[in-house]
């Protein structure tokens, strides 16, 4: 007997490279300012301090096959929709209070992402003290590239990670330069979420972030993980 009081949604799920299998998507937390120079430009201290995390719905992650490039409607009540590229750890296996040397084991794999952001209203949230939710976690905001495997990619610990749009590049730096690397993130993350297989883990933007509008074409990638093309209409 069907006891729910309408039909689940549909797991929220994007594709795995060279492969017919799909990642499902459990939870999405993300790292701010995880790189010096983002911190400087957003007007804030770049020293190691704790990471903090914000988190959008599993079903914000849009995606399409690789080679293809992906519809992303401008979205509502902003006028200032930002591009932020990002590597994204991908949780193969759960636990609590993980150790950093033994964070890799937990991983399965990479991809590149956007955390694309409503500028504007976070300047109005974070002006008020308030939460970042409707400039960070609305529908659509974390367009992804097929994941990579840990089995076919390894540990990226040195790529370099860039975004172009039309062409012209606006943020190019280095994996290597995050403030907090992807163990230690996985490590302090998981002594406050018991993280499980299917969490995702967008783990902080370069400097040079900046406004698109309708009809641009964002290009971005990480070295060994291939790219990803936005088209916002």
């Amino acid at each position: 007997m069907n006891d729910l009081l309408f039909p689940a949604a549909p797991i929220s799920a994007f594709p795995i490279a060279d492969s017919n299998l799909r990642f499902p998507v459990h939870r999405i937390y993300c790292v701010g300012r995880n790189y010096a120079e983002h911190a400087r430009e957003m007007g804030s201290d770049p020293d190691r301090e704790p990471p903090f995390f914000f988190c959008k719905p599993a079903d914000a992650v849009v995606s399409t096959p690789a080679g293809q490039t992906l519809q992303l409607p401008y979205p509502s009540q902003t006028k200032n929709f930002h591009h932020e590229i990002e590597l994204v750890v991908a949780i193969g296996k759960g636990g609590s209070d993980i150790a950093v040397e033994h964070a890799y084991d937990h991983v399965c794999g990479y991809a590149v992402g956007l955390d694309m952001t409503r500028r504007d209203l976070q300047a109005e949230m974070r002006k008020a003290g308030l939460s970042w939710e409707v400039s960070k976690a609305f529908d659509r905001s974390a367009p992804i590239a097929p994941l990579h495997l840990v089995s076919a990619c390894g540990h990226p610990e040195d790529a370099g990670i860039w975004l172009r749009v039309n062409g012209k590049d606006r943020q190019r730096s280095n994996i290597n330069q995050l403030i907090w690397s992807v163990p230690e993130t996985i490590a302090y993350l998981s002594r406050f979420f018991e993280l499980q297989p299917g969490d995702l883990i967008f783990t902080g933007t370069p400097a040079g972030v900046g406004a698109v509008m309708r009809g641009d074409l964002i290009e971005g990638g990480i070295d060994g993980l291939g790219t990803l093309q936005v088209k916002i209409i």
